[in-house]
């Protein structure tokens, strides 16, 4: 029976509505001719173009067609029916197909077998679901036996078939299946799925068949034609499962229109001992060496080596197995890497000794590979210093930054797997990801997903969990993709532990490890260790330098850190940092000597008392100022005065204003009472910021005191340096000018007394919105405005910053919001007042130094925006100095290729 035949008897489940003139909705490749072109990703999906232009460069893919994206778009759009048209090209293509493959689809005598695959225009790697050797049934197995001579290998394929359809689209539970699959195994003491005899094989394509029975009430469906609409359909439905959605939130995929659906003719690398499949990288995707690196089987299918159920060999072990088919296979690896100038991640099956390409994507690799990747292409004269600038994510430099095991340290390993992505973590084992996300969520706790293997279903428990550690699995298993993808730290294939997951706990040389009992895990060495190891912090170094070298030769933008101590600003400047955009006085405060003091302080019935408090923080407040005037060496300090509300620093609990009233030796009623007094029933509203410098002014004198005597005694030292003395929360004009008043005066004195002359400034924060409307005013007396994004975000928008998370993912869920704005700026609302604020002070002071040293001044589209702004700097936390100095480069080079 043919296609022409099998066609015939689609059902009609398409919509009514006609199809628009000239529209296509299904793309052919394979055999030396293809439709379409690997600049074709938004229709065809990364998939379905790659297999074109591989088609296109004489490169061996077997042959298949592509249904488009569109098609996805409308079947959404139709109330998941297939639009007008598509039942009728579908045939024809499949026809096309049939002649191609020399072969029928439902034939019985010489069957066509198809997989089908999904393919967005963004790689989502295991995020949506393949169904392979679609078109079996029991007509076309008989058939297949024995055109091939191998029932063994035959009744492999169906029952993969079988497991796979009865997952991906009648939705049933795999586990059940894997169970039969063990007991199997089991039953005739094999140790892999391929030592399994055909009559076993056999076996379980009945019982699995039972299963379907019993799960869905009907049959397996045995019309080819049905087993393909109902698996298009599913991968259609696969786009919006939960994990494709947490996938492309996680990774802020949008706009995509859909998956494409890829229906390609089968090859095999179950046919025995001289068939394999694998999976590799033209480079090493963990530590960026340019080798060729994967995993292949002999003897099995490419879910094999992805699903982690069998342990793959190297790829490089080729060489010795099959020197032919490892010669081709690296001939063609580096020329597609040559062609798209991108490192490639290849699917390939050798199907009886011939190579065939199953799939050529840009292959995702953590931050160190990408940076390498991205030098060695200059190197090669692949790419320009501009092109690999903008090949490196600036958000996939955090993971450079990731502690390593401290070498010093005592550590007991208990076990060893594959090191599958760099870096170290330490956290207490959890065994599902439900229980991550919760710990993480509800105590911050930090925690080790631990599993037999991971399954897409787990990815946002791999999110939430420090690292990631399974007792299955190869290189380029789930887990290793997905946490290297992630920037987590892993550790796959580690045979050496036993999991026991229902029981709560691991076994491993001897040891048995329980639930919320800490370990620690090395994925830069595959160590497994007991307990908390203690972590050093990373450095920067060879291509990582390299890159933000030409990244600070192209940025226009200062980057500056938010720093609080002198070690703060030590990493700031190790990591980059041209300055501190804000010292965080308060955050001083709360040392074990200060905070009596503070108290002493805040509970003074008077001026008097008050600043015979504040002359014992006067020199710990000098000596903070002077270390970081030293660490910076020159470079710009902006020093914020106190901004929140005083009581902060008060004990709240009963146990703790006892121990207080104790240790300053006053009446507990009296502390009580005051502690009462200064709650507010909105404080980021409250007494805080520049208002507590009205009040008490003899706060700001001091704190300007400690700043201008560090200053005077450095000066006088020869060091050259610009004190910043900020003042926040300014929303009138006049509240800065009172400050100033003090600030200048405090200035001058300080510097006749030390006989020094030295330059400052005093500018102000811009986070409340009127302080953005009157800006023009406030430059009068401002010298520098910087935005504090996090408050202006709060008062723009009226969230509180604490409260958010009990309606914020309503808000994502539903696109009112696109992203936190607490996280993303809002370019849109909170944008509009820096625009104003920058336009309307510059008016006033030209040439007005503007900055922002919110949480977005390390967020990347957040520093696009401050670039297109024309602010001066960014200001963010030492770890994401590089982050912004990548950003901030790749800010001029989009706008450079917009203008």
């Amino acid at each position: 029976m043919s296609s022409a035949t099998m066609s015939a008897r689609l059902p009609a489940r398409a919509s009514t509505s006609a199809k628009r003139k000239g529209a296509k909705f299904v793309y052919i490749f394979g055999a030396g001719k293809a439709d379409g072109r690997a600049e074709m990703k938004q229709l065809l999906g990364g998939k379905g173009a790659n297999l074109a232009e591989m088609t296109n460069l004489g490169v061996p893919v077997p042959p298949g067609l592509t249904i488009t994206t569109e098609v996805c778009r409308l079947f959404y759009e139709q109330g998941q029916r297939w639009p007008a048209g598509l039942e009728q090209e579908l045939r024809e293509k499949m026809a096309w197909l049939e002649r191609t493959a020399k072969k029928g689809f439902g034939d019985f005598a010489n069957p066509l077998l198809v997989s089908v695959r999904s393919g967005a225009a963004v790689s989502m790697p295991g995020m949506m679901d393949t169904i392979l050797n679609l078109g079996l049934n029991e007509d076309t197995l008989r058939g297949l036996i024995k055109k091939t001579g191998n029932p063994r290998f035959a009744y492999d394929a169906y029952r993969r078939f079988i497991h796979m359809f009865s997952n991906v689209v009648l939705e049933l539970d795999h586990k059940h299946f894997e169970q039969k699959l063990s007991a199997k195994r089991l039953k005739h003491k094999a140790a892999t799925d391929a030592e399994l005899p055909a009559e076993a094989l056999k076996e379980l394509v009945a019982e699995y068949k039972q299963l379907v029975r019993q799960g869905t009430g009907k049959e397996f469906p045995e019309d080819p034609m049905e087993q393909l609409r109902q698996a298009v359909n599913a991968v259609f439905s696969s786009w919006n499962n939960e994990r494709a959605k947490i996938y492309r939130r996680l990774n802020n995929i949008s706009g995509a229109l859909g998956t494409a659906v890829n229906v390609q003719s089968m090859v095999f690398g179950n046919m025995g001992n001289r068939s394999l499949t694998g999976v590799c990288f033209t480079r090493d995707p963990g530590t960026g060496e340019n080798v060729f690196y994967g995993e292949y089987l002999v003897n099995a299918q490419g879910e094999d080596v992805v699903a982690g159920i069998r342990t793959p060999k190297p790829v490089a072990q080729m060489q010795q197995e099959f020197p032919k088919s490892y010669k081709e296979l690296y001939r063609i690896g580096k020329r597609l890497e040559k062609y798209f100038k991108q490192v490639q991640d290849l699917e390939f099956t050798v199907e009886e000794g011939t190579l065939y390409m199953l799939q050529a994507r840009t292959g995702k690799s953590n931050a160190r590979a990408a940076v390498a990747f991205a030098t060695q292409f200059v190197e090669e004269r692949l790419l320009s210093r501009e092109q690999a600038l903008l090949r490196v994510e600036p958000t996939q430099l955090d993971q450079l930054l990731h502690p390593t095991i401290d070498p010093k340290a005592k550590v007991r390993v208990i076990a060893k797997g594959l090191p599958a992505s760099p870096g170290a973590a330490t956290g207490k084992v959890v065994f599902t990801a439900a229980r991550a996300v919760a710990l993480t969520e509800e105590s911050a706790e930090r925690v080790i997903l631990v599993r037999e293997e991971t399954s897409p279903e787990d990815i946002e428990g791999m999110a939430a969990a420090q690292g990631i550690l399974t007792a299955r699995g190869g290189m380029t298993s789930h887990a290793a993709v997905v946490g290297r993808g992630m920037g987590k730290c892993c550790v796959v294939g580690c045979s050496d532990i036993t999991v026991r997951e229902e029981e709560h706990h691991f076994e491993a040389a001897g040891v048995t490890v329980k639930e919320l009992e800490p370990i620690t895990l090395n994925g830069s060495t595959g160590e497994v260790m007991l307990g908390e190891v203690p972590l050093l912090q990373p450095h920067l170094s060879g291509s990582f330098e390299r890159l933000l070298d030409w990244a600070d030769r192209t940025r226009r933008l200062g980057i500056r850190a938010n720093a609080d101590t002198p070690q703060d600003a030590k990493v700031a400047r190790e990591f980059g940092a041209e300055g501190i955009g804000l010292c965080r006085t308060e955050h001083m405060f709360f040392g074990e000597e200060r905070l009596p003091v503070v108290r002493e302080m805040i509970l003074a019935t008077d001026v008097a008392a008050r600043k015979a408090a504040l002359a014992k923080l006067l020199p710990f407040q000098k000596q903070d100022f002077k270390g970081l005037f030293e660490v910076m060496k020159g470079l710009p300090v902006t020093i914020r005065l106190l901004d929140p509300p005083l009581h902060e620093f008060l004990p709240n609990t009963p146990e703790d204003q006892e121990r207080v009233s104790e240790q300053l030796h006053i009446d507990l009623r009296k502390l009580r009472e005051t502690v009462e007094s200064l709650h507010e029933f909105n404080p980021m509203l409250g007494h805080r910021g520049c208002r507590l410098g009205i009040t008490y002014p003899e706060i700001n004198e001091m704190q300007a005191r400690a700043i201008f005597e560090a200053a005077c005694e450095l000066a006088r030292d020869g060091v050259s340096l610009v004190p910043e003395v900020m003042v926040p929360l300014v929303g009138h004009p006049r509240e800065l000018q009172i400050a100033k008043e003090h600030i200048d005066m405090v200035a001058k004195e300080t510097m006749l007394r030390y006989k020094v002359k030295l330059k400052y400034l005093v500018g102000t924060m811009i986070e409340v919105p009127r302080a953005a409307i009157v800006a023009d005013i406030i430059a009068k007396d401002a010298e520098f405005f910087s935005f504090g994004t996090n408050d202006l975000t709060q008062m723009a928008f009226g969230f509180s910053r604490d409260d958010i998370g009990k309606f914020l993912p309503h808000y994502l869920k539903q696109n009112i919001l696109p992203a936190d704005p607490f996280v993303k700026l809002d370019q849109e609302g909170v944008g509009a007042f820096i625009k104003l604020a920058i336009q309307k002070g510059r008016a006033t002071r030209k040439g007005l130094k503007v900055g922002i040293c919110g949480e977005h001044g390390g967020e990347p589209s957040s520093i696009d925006f401050c670039h297109r702004a024309g602010l001066d700097y960014v200001s963010c936390s030492p770890y994401r100095v590089p982050v912004a100095r990548l950003a901030a480069a790749q800010a001029v080079l989009r706008e450079k290729k917009q203008s």
